[in-house]
C-alpha cells in the first residue's frame, strides 16, 4: 500500500507541475497588457509596476520564478486589487465555494444513488422512463440555464406568493444555499444516477445476489446488504473528481446568484487580464482536482485490495 501511495503522490505532482506550466505559458501568449488601464500609464510608473510585478525579466526568467514562489505556496499580488495577495482572495473566497460545493454534492450524491436503485428496481416500467427522461434533461441542459430556469422560477413562485419562500440571489443564509446547490449538482446528480442504474443492472444478475436468494434471505436486506453496498463502488471511484469539478466549477452559478466565491473572482480576472489571480486560481483548482483524485484511489485501494494489486 505505501509503493501504490507513493506511486500515485508522484503522479499528482507532476500531474500540478504540468498545470501550472501550462497556464503560465498559456497566459503569456494570451493578447493585451495587465497592465494596461482606460487612462494612459506614464512611462516611468509603468516600469515601476513591471519591475515590481517581473515582467520587466525574460520570460524563463519569471517561470522559475513563478515556480519557486508556488513550491513555497505563495501565488503573488494581485495586479488589478491593491495590495492584495492572491493567497488572501484563495483563502477567503474558497470558503464560500467550497460550501455551495459541498451541498451539491451532497445533493447529486443522495440523489444519483435514491434514483439509480429505484430505476433498476423498477427496469423498463414507468419510474425507470420518467428518472431516465429527467436524466438526460439534466444531463443535456447547461448549468446555467438550469440557474437562470431556476431563479425565475423563484421569483414567479415569490410573486404568487406573496412573500420570499427563498432568496433569489446573494449570500449569507442557508436559505441562500438551496437552490444554487441544488442547481449546481444536477448535472452530477443524473450522472450518477445513471452509473448507479447500470452497476445495480450488473449486480442483480451476480452469482452471490442468486445465492443469497436461494438461501431464502429477505428482500430488503439482499438489497442493502449485497446489491446496494457493491453497487456504490463506482460511485465512489468519480466521486472525488465529482466534489473537486462541482467545487471548482461554480463558475456561472455563483455569477448568476451574486455568490462572492472564488469562481466570480476568477471571471473577473480573466476578464481584467489579472495574470496573478488567473494563474493562482488555476494551479489551486488543479492541485484540489489532483488531490480529491488520488484521495478518491487510496480511499478504493482500502476497499478493494485488487486495486493496490493491478
Amino acid at each position: 500500500m505505501l509503493s501504490y501511495t507513493l506511486k500515485r503522490l508522484l503522479q499528482g505532482v507532476i500531474t500540478v507541475w504540468f498545470i501550472a506550466t501550462a497556464t503560465f505559458f498559456a497566459m503569456h501568449q494570451v493578447p493585451g497588457d495587465p497592465l494596461t488601464t482606460d487612462k494612459a500609464v506614464p512611462e516611468d510608473i509603468r516600469k515601476n509596476l513591471e519591475e515590481k510585478y517581473g515582467l520587466d525579466k525574460p520570460l524563463f526568467e519569471q517561470y522559475t520564478i513563478f515556480l519557486s514562489n508556488i513550491t513555497r505556496g505563495d501565488f503573488g499580488i494581485s495586479f488589478t486589487q491593491k495590495n492584495r495577495r492572491v493567497n488572501d482572495i484563495i483563502r477567503e473566497q474558497f470558503p464560500v465555494s467550497a460550501t455551495l460545493g459541498i451541498l451539491a454534492i451532497i445533493f447529486a450524491a443522495l440523489g444519483g444513488i435514491l434514483w439509480g436503485a429505484l430505476t433498476a428496481l423498477y427496469r423498463n416500467k414507468l419510474p425507470d422512463i420518467v428518472i431516465m427522461f429527467l436524466v438526460i434533461l439534466g444531463i443535456s441542459v447547461p448549468s446555467f440555464v438550469m440557474a437562470a430556469l431556476g431563479q425565475m422560477g423563484l421569483v414567479s413562485l415569490n410573486d404568487t406568493l406573496g412573500f420570499s419562500v427563498l432568496p433569489v440571489a446573494g449570500w449569507g443564509t442557508v436559505q441562500h444555499m438551496l437552490v444554487p446547490s441544488l442547481v449546481l449538482g444536477l448535472g452530477t446528480m443524473a450522472y450518477l444516477t445513471r452509473l448507479m442504474r447500470s452497476s445495480m443492472l450488473e449486480i442483480v444478475n451476480a452469482d452471490y445476489v442468486r445465492t443469497a436468494k436461494a438461501k431464502g434471505l429477505p428482500a430488503s436486506r439482499i438489497f442493502t446488504k449485497h446489491q446496494l453496498r457493491n453497487a456504490v463502488l463506482p460511485v465512489i471511484t468519480v466521486l472525488g473528481p465529482a466534489i473537486a469539478a462541482i467545487t471548482t466549477g461554480g463558475f456561472v452559478v455563483e455569477s448568476i446568484f451574486a455568490i462572492p466565491g472564488l469562481g466570480r473572482f476568477f471571471v473577473q480576472a480573466v476578464q481584467q487580464l489579472d495574470y496573478t489571480v488567473i494563474m493562482g486560481t488555476t494551479v489551486f483548482y488543479g492541485a484540489f482536482l489532483v488531490f480529491m483524485v488520488i484521495l478518491v484511489d487510496l480511499l478504493y485501494g482500502f476497499i478493494d485490495p485488487r486495486v493496490r494489486i493491478s
